[in-house]
């Protein structure tokens, strides 16, 4: 496959996807991410890649030598390398390149619409109920790590992952594969294991998750208030004009929204040079988050309408290009125990949130919508909100999953880099 139709390919794939999603309402709840990564999986796997052979496989995972196109056209000329490992090598750095460049600009683009102020005015059982979250996600996450870790591959990265996406989102996720340096199918099996299992997760709060919780916690009081004041939209039931986004009005504020994430990159990267080579992906990871925290405290910046919608853009190109990446045929069932962890975490941090809610008398409703800001990220927030028949908690949620976004990057590397010394 030629580089320029496959770069096309990745560019423009999340727009069909888009589409796709605003045409069908079934396809719009599996989620423009999903079908990003089956996209992905379908091109990575149906043979039009070239194949490499063990040498390149070598070289690739060899983190003591820095490919470059010289380097290896000299190993080819050596008769080291073949043809099919030049054009690999060719496909291999434009995924490259595309993945850490998507993750660049999703991030300041998903946290210019941080609204910081909301978040103290978040009410006081929400906070509570944010902080509860937290620490019951995070104890099975430990758990499963002493489990489980004698059976995955750097169960420490594992965890790390675990810890942003049920802390944040799939940008976390995405985030700390990157700063980490996760293998692609161990990065791309999380996700997919955490997709499905937050599914069951879903349907049990939208059916009948209420009414089991209310065994165990108190109800919610309804003030008859609904709180406005996040300003993103990140409900997927309201209907939206297709390429929204890209008009005019929209398009040249994020053209500069684009500008001040490249000015943020760029001064990541300096920060970047001034460590180790090993620790510069996590530097650079760490300083793009908080750079454009401070970005969003900006009203100029964070005023710019459909940031979000951009940031989205590009990590649909990041699940596309990660996902053709992976190359089932290497699949073993030594990773079903990352499916055993994220059954454990989704299990044992309702569990536990559940009991700290009742010792705390924090109602259902806010535990339900917390556990799903968390676990399965802010879009899901209105939805479950509405099957709970209570709006009043829409705001408090989604400041929670944007909060989430925020902190997401910062505890998943703690908690990576904690693991590993132990």
């Amino acid at each position: 496959m030629g580089i320029v139709i496959l770069l096309l390919f990745y560019l423009l794939t999340p727009f069909f996807i888009n589409y796709l999603c605003f045409k069908s309402s079934v396809l719009q709840k599996l989620g423009a991410v999903l079908i990003a990564y089956l996209f992905g999986l379908i091109l990575g796997n149906i043979g039009v890649f070239p194949e490499a052979s063990q040498a390149m496989m070598e070289l690739i995972a060899n983190r003591n030598i820095q490919l470059t196109p010289d380097l290896v056209n000299e190993f080819h000329q050596d008769g080291t390398l073949t043809e099919d490992d030049i054009q690999y090598f060719q496909v291999f750095k434009l995924q490259d390149t595309l993945t850490t460049l998507a993750i660049a600009f999703a991030l300041p683009l998903l946290l210019f619409s941080l609204n910081i102020r909301s978040w103290f005015k978040i009410a006081g059982k929400t906070f509570l109920s944010l902080f509860l979250g937290l620490i019951s996600v995070i104890i099975p996450i430990f758990v499963g790590y002493f489990l489980f870790r004698d059976h995955i591959d750097e169960p420490w990265k594992v965890a790390g992952m675990m810890t942003g996406v049920y802390s944040g989102g799939t940008p976390n996720l995405a985030s700390i594969q990157k700063a980490l340096d996760v293998d692609t199918l161990t990065y791309l099996l999380t996700h997919t294991y955490d997709i499905a299992i937050g599914a069951v997760f879903i349907l049990f709060v939208m059916s009948i998750g209420q009414r089991v919780l209310l065994n165990f916690l108190p109800a919610y009081k309804k003030t008859g208030i609904v709180e406005e004041g996040i300003d993103i939209n990140t409900d997927p039931t309201i209907n939206r004009i297709f390429f929204e986004p890209v008009q005019k009005k929209f398009l040249l504020p994020n053209l500069a929204a684009l500008g001040v994430a490249l000015i943020i990159i760029l001064l990541s990267a300096g920060l970047g040079e001034l460590v180790r080579k090993e620790s510069q992906m996590v530097v650079i990871i760490l300083s793009i988050t908080t750079l454009s925290i401070f970005a969003s405290m900006i009203k100029k910046v964070h005023q710019i309408e459909k940031t979000f919608d951009y940031g989205m853009y590009f990590i649909l190109i990041f699940s596309i290009v990660v996902a053709s990446m992976a190359d089932l045929r290497y699949f073993s069932t030594s990773h079903i125990d990352i499916f055993y962890w994220v059954i454990l975490v989704y299990l044992g941090s309702l569990i536990i949130h559940i009991s700290l809610a009742a010792i705390f008398k924090i109602d259902a409703d806010n535990v339900i919508i917390v556990s799903t800001a968390l676990t399965c990220s802010p879009p899901f927030v209105p939805v479950v909100a509405g099957a709970l028949k209570n709006k009043e908690i829409v705001v408090s949620g989604l400041t929670v999953g944007i909060v989430g976004y925020a902190v997401g990057n910062y505890l998943g590397i703690l908690v990576a880099g904690f693991l590993q010394t132990l």
